[in-house]
């Protein structure tokens, strides 16, 4: 058969005769392996135009080898018969190897058998980096580990010897996802051993890694859930817990997390629902507490209703300390009780003591409504305190959130107010036109009469019209609902003195070098004020 198809290719017919030469008709290279004779010369066979091509584009190596060029315009590939073997190698790097020449290295690849495990052997020798294309044929090109068919010319491509490796900086926490693999389960035990040496954001990283890979694994959220609430952030630790029982619905380590998390959000009920399910992760003192918690808040409500709101601060430090120790509605429902009592100092200290939740993560879990009534709390206290346009902001927001409601319409209507009157004062003031700024003042006050600092303003202004007796008097009921407010006290200690009220002046300005031990001003009065009371006794 070879010999008879090489005959045939040697004739000249009628066809061969008008198309063969004729450049506008160009002819398909193909290339088999079936045209190749198995012969013992391994000289290489193709077909009559490549070897026209083949005598013209070749080139002599320096050893005595044959180099082929590329065509152009042709993406070709050449064929070695060696020891019956047949290697598929791109041209730029492929050599033409006759008799007597060296033999192809056994890093070539075989293309004998079938295609799927000729890749499968080429990868367990080369690894998976190694780069396959397929071409227009059907058949695969290898690229990028074919540079050993061809042993380097003395001189070329040597490296120093003198040169020094660097060596590679150590991976940083980081990297631990890429160090193993994209393991899964060896990312949630790295996080776990982050988890117990206190490292929470790393820990965090490498949970959110493992979820990742695998986000259909149940106990990869209760891992995460479990940093989320050492971390502070109880909301994010809850959505976790939701999403593993949506994943795994009977998974009793989540319902019990989740139930313990509502213990927490003063959410009996749903804690009570979660902590039935948890099977044998549930116990009996986490459902009693729940029970005594329940209780505590039924009588929160109950004296927020009465509005008895002694009893109200009183209950809701019990429940607080039942377990609801992240509820913002009970820190709420004490600094508002703590408001009505005029106790202003320690309603801030109360908010600032409870848990800090952004505004996304409050509506989504407590609902429009209630992140409402939690920044209507907020805003009076910021009120009270004289932060007007935090506490109108903070209301305007809970106006957007629920425009239904009365009582975040009627604050914002206060808010708004008392920040007006205090900027005319404040105007009034800086043109040193102090009556006109009295009088503003006490336009906002009427608004909120024990507001601390409309109180003090105006006490400075009384003080500047020499008024002392009603400077004192505003300064007294500022420091009655901020005990702390170390302008105020300043105020009337001065005040004081300049009444040559002695003993008085000297019992403020005590309490002041207590609270602020580097205040020249207060040792100076205090000096002062001590001299002139022991002249007066002396003299």
């Amino acid at each position: 058969m070879g010999a008879n198809s090489l005959e045939k290719k040697s004739r000249s017919g009628f066809w061969s005769t008008v198309f063969g030469r004729c450049k506008c008709w160009p002819r398909r290279m193909s290339i088999s392996t079936g045209s190749i004779p198995n012969q013992n010369n391994n000289n290489v066979k193709t077909s009559n135009w490549n070897t026209r091509w083949r005598r013209s584009d070749v080139d002599q190596g320096l050893d005595g080898g044959s180099y082929v060029k590329s065509p152009p315009n042709h993406s070709m590939l050449v064929l070695v018969h060696q020891q019956n073997q047949v290697c598929k190698l791109p041209v730029e790097s492929t050599r033409i190897t006759t008799t007597n020449q060296r033999k192809v290295p056994k890093e070539a690849i075989s293309i004998s058998g079938e295609l799927e495990s000729m890749i499968m052997d080429y990868q367990k020798i080369k690894g998976n980096n190694s780069n396959l294309v397929r071409a227009s044929s059907g058949n695969f090109m290898l690229y990028g580990h074919l540079g050993n068919l061809r042993q380097p010319v003395e001189g070329e491509n040597k490296k120093e010897d003198n040169k020094v490796e660097e060596k590679p900086e150590p991976p940083s926490p980081q990297y631990k996802a890429l160090a193993t693999r994209r393991d899964s389960e060896k990312l949630k035990n790295l996080g776990n051993i982050d988890y117990n040496k206190g490292n929470l954001g790393e820990a965090l990283s490498l949970y959110e890694a493992a979820i990742a890979i695998d986000p259909f694994k149940a106990s990869y959220r209760t891992y995460r859930s479990a940093a989320l609430e050492a971390s502070g952030r109880i909301l994010e630790a809850v959505s976790e817990c939701r999403e593993a029982i949506r994943i795994e619905p009977r998974y009793h380590r989540a319902h019990h997390r989740l139930g313990n998390l509502y213990i927490r959000l003063g959410e009996v009920e749903k804690a009570m629902y979660h902590l039935k399910r948890a099977g044998p992760e549930a116990d009996s003192d986490h459902i009693a507490k729940a029970k005594i918690l329940q209780e505590r808040i039924n009588k929160c409500t109950e004296a927020k209703r009465l509005r008895t709101w002694n009893v109200l601060v009183k209950e809701t430090d019990s429940a607080i300390k039942a377990g609801a120790d992240s509820s913002p509605f009970l820190y709420a429902f004490k600094a508002e009780a703590l408001l009505k009592l005029h106790r202003h100092q320690e309603a801030n200290e109360t908010l600032l003591q409870g848990p800090k939740y952004n505004d996304e993560d409050c509506i989504k879990h407590f609902g429009p409504i209630g992140n409402a009534n939690l920044r209507v709390v907020q805003a009076k206290v910021d009120m009270a305190l004289g932060r007007f346009d935090d506490a109108l902001a903070a209301m305007e927001r809970a106006v957007r959130l629920d425009s239904n409601s009365k009582e975040a319409n009627s604050a914002m209507s206060k808010a708004r107010a008392l920040a007006t009157f205090e900027t005319i004062g404040n105007e009034h003031f800086k043109t040193s036109n102090f009556y006109d700024a009295c009088i503003s003042y006490g336009e906002g006050l009427a608004h909120d009469p024990r507001n601390s600092v409309l109180l003090l303003n105006r006490a400075i202004c009384y003080s500047k019209l020499g008024q002392d007796e009603l400077a004192i008097e505003d300064c007294t009921r500022a420091l009655s609902v901020r005990p702390g407010y170390t302008k105020a006290r300043l105020k009337r200690a001065h005040c004081n003195s300049k009444l040559e009220r002695w003993e008085a002046s000297i019992e403020d300005y005590e309490i002041l070098k207590k609270e602020t031990p580097n205040n020249e001003e207060v040792k100076q009065g205090l000096s002062k004020a001590q001299r002139q009371l022991k002249n007066k006794k002396t003299g």
